[in-house]
């Protein structure tokens, strides 16, 4: 290629505002003369270099800009702390965001009372429902205009597939759409009337906000599951803070800036990024705070609870889980596989209600097995950003260390690797752990009972559908199942008695905002996503009215005596 050519390297970083000197990768170098100072550089389209750069940029022109959102404005943190942000691709920081402690929390509570009372409630508590629709449909506005900028930063941020991001940013947007929606259909519903057995009494119901509600949100889906809260929190009336993982917290930052375009009003929507230790316990147990919802560990939950307890304060808790996925004999055993893949791999295996517990029929269970190890192989496992990549790293140097102690432990246990437990040879660095696959299960072993939170699948025969049952509901944890099979009747009788919030039928994962999400046991109460998520923010007021002319007479009247 010449020198300034459209296609040559230099040319598209020049276009990037700064260049950095390129190392030398087996290409013939020249100088460039038509720029002070003069340097020299390399002819080679280094697609990786260029690409490295135009994350930095984009993450540097974002993060450079933002703080702490409280009151419709960006505030530095009180006591001045940030948090690198880093690449769970390449292990290097990229940024770094605000690290909000107690001291932003009781401004951020504070701006949210205020917004809730402001006018009376007029401007957002007590508005009509229609009012806040148009806000939440703006949003979704905005979501879908900058999908593109949005999922790469959450790809950059938590190590999701690209296209999986996407994926994402699509279903925020409808979230924000649907919840417009409901906001809308409450007007409707407010003081609907109860049928009363006294003529004498009118009744009817107020749906009114719960108030200041608190929103802690986890890392494996940062902007969706802050959209899980947010939606119906402010569809409701509420008014609320949103405190995303400190792991993931680039594209909840966005959201704030999504807010500020559309002129939300000031505090309705305050968002704090930080530690759990130093920004999420004091949210959770701010006595003004009138309810807590919260996505991710169930260690963390406990805590939660144990905070909100101390002034009685509501709470929802979706936490972990261990599900099982049934695979019958009758089943197209190809079809049936990617189903196992998807349900366990999906998310880099970072999914709370991830199957990550495989029973086969025993009749199949050499050919499954055989099949499932050559659809792992066919898996592309990349820099998130790659074009049909379909696993990322997990989020976390100590997520991934983690993981590789929960694969140690188990073969020490005395189970197999039947494939991967380790590094993909290719990727030297990054967060990375090969789909693993753990056979020779027995249920006391750790990998059985506990949550892992990776790629990792373990596995199990039964031979009868009552001891598949027992298996699958063997665990502390109820948040999904899943059954495969082409025999209906059996697929409803097992969904019947599935100890869990949700079931699947032929597949596992799919989730839609319309349908409720939450568990039973240990992996929480309470459901979001549906009417039954938006129920969450809703006070229901009683108001009884006397409407005869006559004297209730239950005493006896002075003048009477």
């Amino acid at each position: 290629m010449r020198k300034g050519e459209e296609g040559s390297s230099n040319s598209q970083l020049r276009k990037l505002k700064f260049v950095p000197k390129i190392p030398a990768r087996k290409a013939r170098k020249y100088t460039v003369t038509n720029e002070e100072p003069s340097e020299t550089y390399y002819d080679v389209v280094d697609k990786e270099l260029i690409s490295k750069i135009q994350r930095a940029t984009m993450v540097k022109r974002i993060l450079g800009n933002r703080q702490l959102f409280i009151d419709g404005e960006w505030r530095k943190p009180i006591l001045g702390k940030r948090i690198p942000v880093i690449n769970p691709a390449t292990e290097e920081s990229i940024g770094e965001i605000p690290a909000a402690t107690a001291e932003d929390v009781e401004l951020a509570v504070e701006a949210a009372r205020r917004a809730l009372t402001r006018n009376k409630g007029k401007d957002w508590s007590r508005a009509p429902g229609a009012v806040r629709a148009k806000y939440l449909r703006a949003i979704a506005a905005k979501i879908t205009e900058k999908k593109s900028e949005l999922a790469k930063l959450e790809s950059l941020d938590c190590g999701k597939p690209l296209d999986e991001a996407a994926w994402d940013m699509d279903d925020v947007a409808g979230c924000f759409e649907y919840y417009a929606d409901l906001a809308e259909a409450l007007d409707g519903k407010q003081r609907s009337q109860v049928s009363l057995p006294m003529q004498t009494f009118k009744c009817h119901i107020l749906r009114e906000p719960i108030g200041v509600v608190g929103l802690i949100t986890p890392w494996n889906y940062p902007l969706l599951m802050a959209a899980w809260k947010v939606a119906p929190a402010l569809a409701a009336g509420c008014t609320a803070i949103l405190k995303p993982s400190e792991l993931c917290s680039m594209t909840c930052l966005e959201l704030a800036a999504v807010c500020e375009e559309v002129g939300i009003p000031a505090g309705v929507l305050n968002i704090l990024t930080g530690l759990g230790p130093e920004a999420g316990a004091p949210l959770a147990s701010h006595p003004n705070v009138d309810k807590i919802a919260f996505t991710g560990s169930t260690d963390t939950g406990r805590k939660i609870m144990t905070a909100a307890a101390q002034v009685v304060k509501p709470v929802t808790l979706e936490l972990g889980g261990k599900s099982p996925l049934i695979v019958f004999d009758d089943v197209e055993i190809d079809k049936a596989v990617e189903w196992t893949l998807f349900g366990c791999f999906w998310t880099n295996g970072q999914i709370c209600s991830a199957t990550s517990r495989l029973l086969v029929h025993e009749s199949i269970a050499e050919e499954f097995l055989r099949k499932l190890v050559i659809w792992i192989q066919n898996i592309k496992i990349s820099d998130p950003l790659e074009e049909g990549c379909r696993l990322g790293p997990v989020v976390s140097e100590g997520q991934f260390e983690k993981i590789k102690k929960f694969i140690s432990t188990a073969k020490s246990q005395g189970a197999t690797i039947l494939c991967g437990g380790g590094r993909p040879q290719h990727l030297e660095k990054g967060y990375f752990v090969e789909p693993t696959i753990i056979t020779d299960v027995e249920t006391s072993m750790q990998i059985w009972r506990e949550e892992v939170f990776g790629p990792v699948l373990c596995v199990k025969t039964f031979k009868t559908e009552e001891e598949a049952i027992e298996l699958a509901n063997d665990t502390h944890y109820g948040l999904g199942g899943a059954v495969i099979s082409k025999d209906p009747e059996r697929c409803n009788r097992i969904s019947e008695v599935i100890q869990a919030g949700i079931v699947w039928i032929n597949c596992s994962q799919p989730c839609f905002c319309q349908a409720p999400w939450g568990g039973n046991k240990r992996s929480g109460f309470g459901r979001e996503l549906g009417e039954w998520g938006l129920d969450n923010y809703l006070s229901i007021k009683q108001v009884t009215e006397y409407v005869s002319d006559d004297p209730w007479g239950w005493y006896q009247s002075p003048s009477k005596l």
